[in-house]
């Protein structure tokens, strides 16, 4: 009897040493895998809700946390400039914003240039000259017609010029004073037309717009719910609606378009380390596994990358998108926004 309680007790504490072992080890392994997690700092000017996507997937695919801090376009640029005399541990290593932001900040020396295979396979227009800034993807503005009226009509128009013409079509679009974006059009086809044509065709699309609303999903709504017989949006919000099943069709403008793009930085005074992750976080954005993400969570933009299969989805990737964009000073929009307001909005 003895023997075997002895042989319990042996047996017992060997259970404990291997349970303890097996906990510390685990609890050496988390520690490992806690002080292998690199981190990294991004500035953006983009919404929360998609850098949130993209660091938290990025995470698991790399072990390096990207920790996004998002920033007006003055307040961003400020931080950069003052980045290149004060070193901190909270220095931003990429900027993933908008091209007015990334043109800025090249203009003021803020980037390192880097190109890559990826980047390298984006269309001129995507990208900074001299490899300060890569566009990533894009949001074209298009036309979000409603399938009840488009059937009661012989001919659809898809020109600028043609939509100013209508005259028994409701139109939707959000305030030029409401969101970049639409803003973006105005300033784009001011650089493509000139001021005079391009507030000329806004002068007569006027008349005929329902409302100008606050937000860029409201005109989609609208041309979904009948409010509105054709929309101006932007495309990621037409198929988000699309995708839910409105009844409406995308019909692409074949004299051409505006379109936001969103691209990437590599800030010139990131330390060495952080601009490699920099680098391959930039990379990574333009592959299929970011473009997937962004729309299996209702995100529909255009990859700039025409290798990937995301690109090939998209129906409107031969979209005309304009090809003259001046540089405007924040000064010169303001102007123009005034004009409009003043001459046309009011009117």
């Amino acid at each position: 009897m003895r023997r075997y309680t002895s042989l319990l007790l042996t047996a017992f504490a060997l259970f404990l040493i291997v349970l303890c072992g097996s906990a510390y080890l685990a609890g050496a392994d988390e520690t490992k895998n806690q002080r292998s997690m690199r981190e990294m700092v991004a500035y953006t000017t983009l919404p929360a809700a998609h850098v949130e996507l993209l660091t938290e997937e990025y995470e698991k695919l790399s072990r390096i946390r990207v920790n996004f801090v998002p920033l007006s376009q003055e307040d961003l640029l400020a931080r950069l400039k003052a980045q290149e005399t004060d070193s901190r541990p909270e220095d931003a290593a990429v900027v993933l914003a908008d091209r007015e932001t990334l043109r800025r900040a090249a203009a003021e020396g803020c980037f390192t240039p880097y190109v890559s295979e990826a980047g390298d396979a984006a269309a001129e227009a995507f990208k900074d000259p001299d490899g300060l800034w890569t566009g990533v993807w894009y949001d074209p503005m298009i036309f979000c017609v409603n399938r009840d009226y488009l059937k009661q009509q012989q001919v659809i128009t898809d020109t600028w010029v043609g939509l100013s013409t209508l005259t028994d079509a409701r139109i939707g679009i959000t305030d030029f004073m409401a969101a970049d974006a639409s803003a973006n059009l105005l300033f784009s086809m001011i650089s493509q037309y000139g001021d005079a044509a391009a507030y000329q065709i806004w002068r007569q699309i006027h008349p005929h717009v329902v409302q100008y609303a606050k937000y860029l999903n409201n005109p989609v709504r609208q041309a979904g719910m009948g409010e509105v017989d054709i929309s101006v949006a932007v495309q990621s919000e037409a198929l988000r609606y699309l995708n839910d099943g409105y009844p409406i069709k995308i019909i692409y403008p074949a004299d051409g378009t505006s379109y936001m793009l969103t691209g990437t930085g590599i800030v010139k005074s990131a330390q060495p380390e952080d601009a490699v992750a920099a680098q391959d976080f930039a990379d990574w954005l333009l592959t299929d596994d970011a473009q997937q993400l962004l729309q299996r969570n209702g995100f529909y933009f255009m990859p700039t990358n025409p290798a990937t299969l995301a690109y090939k989805s998209f129906p409107g990737k031969n979209l005309v998108l304009y090809d003259h964009l001046e540089d405007f000073t924040p000064e010169q929009r303001h102007d123009f926004l005034d004009r409009w307001v003043k001459y046309i909005r009011l009117q």
